[in-house]
């Protein structure tokens, strides 16, 4: 099932509250625990985007992506534009996370700085109409 993921900047020395201001919102497909679901990302990957928040940088619109390779057999990635490599920012293992209110998630941006988000809300996401879905 289609859900949609908050993610706010956490706790750290440059910001010892976290940050509403930076974050993600991410369309993605969890299982019943609450971990992606590669089988459904894979009927479901046009509707799984993503938009990234970032205080004064305005914002950027990527997908959720999934690639074989790296940690456990694949690579979860967000991919802003999709015909140029380089702009991808990659999950810290992704595939074993849970995202479920106040976890952890660990997102590299394109610099391949990496940065821990709390999760701040997960809902149903809006079911996909059949139309849509041609």
């Amino acid at each position: 099932m289609l859900h949609h993921i908050t993610l706010h900047l956490a706790r750290s020395k440059q910001f010892p509250e976290g940050s509403p201001r930076y974050g993600y919102e991410i369309t993605a497909p969890l299982d019943e625990r609450g971990h992606l679901d590669q089988e459904e990302w894979a009927d479901k990957r046009a509707y799984c985007r993503v938009r990234r928040f970032w205080a004064d940088e305005g914002e950027r619109q990527g997908v959720l992506v999934h690639r074989p390779g790296g940690a456990g057999g694949a690579t979860w990635m967000i991919d802003y534009n999709q015909g140029r490599p380089g702009d991808e920012e990659a999950g810290y293992h992704l595939h074993q996370h849970r995202f479920a209110e106040g976890e952890y998630i660990t997102i590299q941006d394109d610099d391949e700085k990496p940065y821990t988000f709390r999760v701040v809300s997960v809902k149903p996401a809006e079911p996909v109409r059949a139309e849509e879905h041609r």
